[in-house]
């Protein structure tokens, strides 16, 4: 390796003990630069690798709220502002038990380079607390939501930071914690957060952006293969908005799902997942995949089983940070699947992406294949700012394109290094390289 990455990645080890996920996320990264540091030394003598891995700001703090049983719960809020070299720190909230600091600043760190392959101007943050909203009241989760925001408001706006979704955040939680905004600001400030209700100022097609991107990229990717997801047999994990809409666009390009999740266990349908099952259960009655079973003759539910297990083409993880792991690679390699797209970020562990790359199998990374998200939310705080609502097709469109661009990058430096279908390497390069640029035109700021 080479002494600049490993004395950079010792340094951030020693500086942040404990946080394996945020040093995983920033090893990958790191170790995919070596063929450019020696073309371009201005990396090293402008210290970009300790900058561009360095926090601009972490805000972490106390959220006080009351209950339906009138008892006070606390819980821990989180606002990691990574980098603003490209644009406003852009980058969702999740409320999940598992939220930790490690955890956002992992999230934070994929989100630069996402961004950056964007190529909308926006810099990378991420946010968050370790409330969980399953089970709790649609009161509980405002009075979460508006202590949340009364901690974080201070910090946020359109040109400093934009929040938006995640795990556990969708429309209901961006509508409280944005209204709680306008109160306390007396501003109806559109831009500040995104993937807001049509009616405040959001756009169409955010909740389906994630997940079609991913499918986007997946065509591209079968595109340089010559083929595509016509008549391919596909498992999806999770079962919330990335991994709804990810199954529903493969359905729309010729594919079949077979095998979706969540915490629970797995379904499998070998007919094709019926996607108006899976999207009642989970958007309106927020109910466990495990009565998809009982609504669908032919199907059945493995307790604790993931969705690796069933023979499949593609695999597209959209659940969350390592949940596929070599073992898994090695199953899903042994019943014949050939590319791997991930719609969650870092879903995949680095052992099991070595040995998919040792396969000669595809493997999109979330950085590069998941940006559909954060681009159309992109895509929101510019109709926010012309005061315009674009049409569902413009947007999609948009997405397409943006979503081609971002393939198109990964495969030009991949290719220029000699490192052809290697899309870590691809997306890695052509994001830092991107915010590199940016960092080092401002001077020691």
């Amino acid at each position: 390796m080479n002494p600049y990455i490993e004395s950079s990645i010792k340094s951030l080890a020693e500086r942040n003990p404990a946080q394996s996920l945020f040093l995983q996320a920033v090893t990958e990264v790191f170790e995919s630069l070596e063929p450019i540091l020696a073309e371009i030394p201005d990396i090293k003598a402008h210290a970009i690798l300790e900058r561009v891995s360095e926090p601009e700001r972490q805000i972490m703090f106390r959220v006080c709220w009351v209950d339906d049983q009138g008892n006070i719960q606390v819980n821990r809020g989180y606002r990691v502002g990574f980098s603003s070299a490209l644009g406003p720190y852009k980058g969702g909230m999740r409320f999940h038990p598992t939220v930790r600091l490690d955890v956002v600043k992992f999230l934070a760190f994929e989100q630069i380079f996402k961004n950056a392959l964007t190529g909308l101007g926006i810099g990378g943050g991420k946010g968050g607390s370790d409330f969980d909203p399953k089970g709790k009241s649609d009161g509980e989760i405002m009075r979460f939501c508006q202590a949340f925001m009364s901690e974080l408001y201070h910090f946020l706006g359109e040109s400093t930071d934009v929040p938006a979704g995640d795990i556990g955040v969708g429309a209901r939680e961006i509508g409280y914690l944005f209204g709680q905004y306008k109160r306390l600001t007396k501003r109806f400030a559109q831009g500040v957060l995104t993937g807001k209700q049509v009616g405040l100022g959001g756009s169409l097609a955010r909740k389906e952006a994630t997940g079609f991107g991913a499918v986007y990229f997946a065509a591209e990717m079968l595109a340089t293969r010559e083929d595509s997801l016509e008549g391919k047999t596909c498992v999806v994990s999770g079962s919330g908005n990335v991994a709804i809409y990810c199954a529903r666009k493969i359905h729309e390009l010729g594919g079949k799902v077979v095998a979706m999740s969540d915490s629970s266990g797995s379904i499998h349908d070998p007919a094709g997942i019926d996607l108006d099952i899976v999207a009642a259960l989970k958007e309106v009655e927020r109910a466990r995949i495990d009565q998809y079973s009982q609504r669908r003759r032919g199907s059945k539910f493995f307790a604790g089983e993931r969705v690796w297990s069933f023979p499949c083409d593609l695999a597209f993880p959209c659940a969350t940070q390592n949940e596929l792991d070599l073992d898994d690679a090695k199953k899903l390699l042994d019943d014949g699947c050939f590319a791997v797209v991930e719609g969650a970020n870092m879903p995949t562990t680095p052992e099991a992406i070595a040995l998919l790359k040792e396969k000669n199998a595809l493997f999109a990374p979330g950085k590069a294949a998941n940006a559909g998200g954060v681009a159309v939310s992109a895509l929101e705080m510019q109709q926010n700012a012309a005061l315009q609502n674009w049409s569902f097709k413009q947007v999609d469109d948009r997405l397409k394109d943006i979503m081609a661009t971002i393939h198109r990058d990964c495969t030009f430096y991949a290719n220029k290094y000699k490192r052809p279908e290697d899309y870590v390497f691809g997306a890695n390069v052509a994001g830092f390289l991107k915010t590199a640029s940016a960092i080092q035109s401002y001077g020691v700021i």
